[in-house]
């Protein structure tokens, strides 16, 4: 700060003499007066671009200036060396001065404005951030008493009752819940990515989809898979997946399909998410990657959807270099993965893909 500051004082005093030289142009050769005269309203412009002074320093500094330069100008124009129309530019000029400076200045408050709002958002992130984290932290001790007494209330040859089951799985989904505020948190720390390896992409689509097909019955579908090794941190690669499939088996029914595939672009990959379900509402799709942003609330209840995998989604693409985008209608919606760091395998390269696979 003390650096800028005598820097600006530098341009102020460098401008101060410059314009006192030309002053005494103006004496000296009172013909060619008209020559310094602007040289010093162009100065003058000049520096206000890189030195906004305040309202009293701007209009003592036109003042002095206009009454310096008209006095020289009607001076030589009684003497009959000058015109006295050329009087008439010392107005001109300092009129279309104050309409700079006047735009300078809304210039000026609108990057402070704009400024302190960057900073207030930020502020506001990260005390969110540290609220999350606390929360997440404070809940998962009672969290997991809670689940480890009730699990060791039941008798082994005894059938549980029905509300420890209920309970134990609220339970559950509670301690799911945790787990995605903490990984939205972790998600913005810069050591999040530390972890990348090289993931067989095709083995791993594979896996989720036999995976999700033992727990939720749909018609499930294995598309086109570009083969090769996707650079990424795995365990963060299978949250986004199993949060793209979740958010497809919360909109679909049992006969609709969802379908898993990937396609190679450049050096990146494109991982989509099919389903035939009902589809997302329009006025919908700009926000359902903020965190808690829900198509409808009354939905996917049972697996812990309260808005947060698909905000684990954005932010884990994000932090890779990548993103998400979606395509839906009445018919049904496609989530498209795009990350970075795939390095396709060359025989794939040549056109040969594997068939569809239904699982």
């Amino acid at each position: 700060m003390r650096g800028t500051a005598s820097r600006l004082k530098a341009i102020d005093v460098l401008w101060f003499t410059f314009a006192l030289v030309n002053l005494g142009a103006m004496l000296l050769w009172p013909r060619w007066e008209t020559i310094p005269f602007h040289l010093i309203w162009f100065s003058l412009t000049l520096l206000y671009g890189f030195r906004v002074w305040g309202l009293r320093t701007t209009y003592a500094v036109l003042l002095v200036q206009g009454l310096v330069t008209g006095l020289l100008i009607s001076n030589d124009a009684h003497h009959g060396t000058q015109e006295w129309g050329e009087l008439f530019e010392v107005p001109l000029m300092s009129a279309m001065f104050l309409a700079m400076v006047w735009h300078a200045r809304r210039h000026r408050d609108a990057a402070m404005a704009l400024e302190e709002n960057t900073r207030e958002r930020a502020a506001l992130l990260a005390r969110q951030e540290r609220f999350l984290h606390d929360v997440s932290h404070e809940l998962r001790t009672p969290i997991t008493i809670a689940r480890g007494h009730l699990e060791i209330m039941g008798h082994p040859d005894e059938p549980q009752a029905p509300e420890v089951t209920v309970a134990i799985d609220e339970l559950g989904r509670m301690d799911r819940i945790v787990e995605r505020l903490l990984l939205l948190v972790r998600a913005g720390q810069t050591d999040f990515t530390a972890t990348a390896e090289d993931v067989d992409l095709e083995a791993l689509i594979e896996d989720v989809t036999m995976r999700w097909a033992e727990v939720a019955p749909r018609a499930w579908q294995v598309g086109e898979l570009a083969r090769g090794t996707l650079r990424t941190d795995r365990d963060a690669l299978r949250i986004v997946l199993d949060a793209l499939v979740e958010n497809a088996v919360a909109h679909t029914s049992e006969d609709d399909a969802i379908e898993l595939s990937t396609r190679a672009m450049g050096g990146s990959v494109a991982i989509e998410v099919a389903d035939e379900g009902s589809g997302i509402p329009p006025e919908m799709l700009d926000r359902i990657f903020e965190r808690f942003g829900r198509t409808d609330a009354g939905r996917a209840r049972s697996n812990g959807g309260v808005g947060l995998g698909l905000s684990i989604v954005d932010a884990i693409a994000k932090v890779h270099g990548g993103r998400c985008t979606v395509k839906s209608s009445p018919r049904g919606s496609v989530f498209t993965l795009t990350l970075p760091g795939f390095d396709q395998e060359p025989w794939t390269l040549a056109g040969t893909m594997p068939g569809e696979q239904t699982v």
